[in-house]
């Protein structure tokens, strides 16, 4: 089944790392194209106010959406005590922000830092996933004390070798209360042999999804079959926001990070508004029920 989704944009289409600049002026902008939500980064703390974001949503009528960022040294795996302490206390902070911005749910790979791979036996793996959910425990303890989802994402194996498939995710955080599993088709696209059945699979846990195109540019310049991913989400039970995350290849830092060695569009605005138009023609085309 179809279902008309809020539609978003993450602002690492246009700027890394967001500030309280950069918020002033991309927020009037994402509302002048249609957009429903915008998703905010925290890179670090203190980057950008949440009291001046909050103030700016509600100004331009936009709803917030919050992605968590795990650079070298934020860890929940494979790390000294003060490490995961200190994480821990980022993703409660980020927690905090989302909840005062009224976002249901803060998502990322929050369990070991993007980029950060290494091999594992079965049995590693296992001593490896009981370590995330002992460490992640407090974390999902404080979003059910402030009324937000942690979105666990799993991410392709260049970028971690820790969680890569739906199936993965969901077995790592059964039984875990306030998670659920956040979905970016760029990754699913890479690891899935069936991206629609994995969205399926997940019917219930799905926290958050984000989207773009197969290379991580404008939804529908790609080879996805969009009709059927926006059915499979719908099957999954999922009804919030569809945003749209990619990243300009103009910032060197958020560039290299994210493997964006050419532009993916005629323009990062048009990244944005194409794709939006593109997933409002999809979604209302396609039938919304029986």
């Amino acid at each position: 089944m179809s279902i008309v989704h809020p539609v978003g944009v993450n602002t690492w289409v246009w700027t890394s790392p967001l500030d309280d600049a950069a918020l002033r002026d991309r927020i009037p902008v994402i509302a002048r194209a249609g957009f429903d939500v915008a998703e905010l980064p925290v890179e670090n703390l203190g980057d950008w106010d949440p009291a001046e974001a909050a103030r700016l949503l509600q100004d331009h009528g936009l709803d917030a959406s919050l992605v968590l960022v795990m650079p070298p040294g934020r860890e929940l795996v494979r790390a000294d005590r003060d490490t995961v302490c200190a994480t821990q206390d980022y993703l409660r902070r980020c927690l905090d922000i989302a909840a005062s911005l009224g976002a249901p749910a803060l998502s990322g790979p929050a369990y070991a830092s993007v980029g950060r791979t290494w091999r594992m036996t079965e049995r590693e793996r296992a001593e490896c996933v009981r370590e995330w959910r002992d460490n992640v425990a407090p974390v999902l303890e404080h979003a059910a004390d402030v009324g937000v989802k942690l979105g666990v994402e799993p991410l392709n194996r260049y970028e971690t070798s820790l969680f890569n498939t739906v199936d993965q995710t969901l077995r790592a955080m059964s039984g875990l209360p306030a998670c659920g599993v956040a979905l970016d088709v760029y990754h699913q696209n890479i690891e899935e042999r069936d991206v629609a059945a994995a969205i399926r699979s997940a019917y219930g846990r799905i926290a958050h999804v984000q989207v773009c195109a197969n290379d991580r540019g404008t939804p529908g310049r790609d080879h996805f079959d969009w009709p059927e991913l926006l059915a499979a989400i719908g099957d999954a039970g999922y009804t919030g926001p569809l945003c749209i995350e990619s990243f300009t290849a103009h910032n060197d830092s958020i560039a290299t990070a994210a493997s964006i060695w050419r532009p993916l569009a005629t323009s990062q605005d048009a990244l944005a508004v194409d794709g939006l138009a593109f997933l409002k023609e999809v979604m209302f085309d396609q039938p919304t029920g029986p």
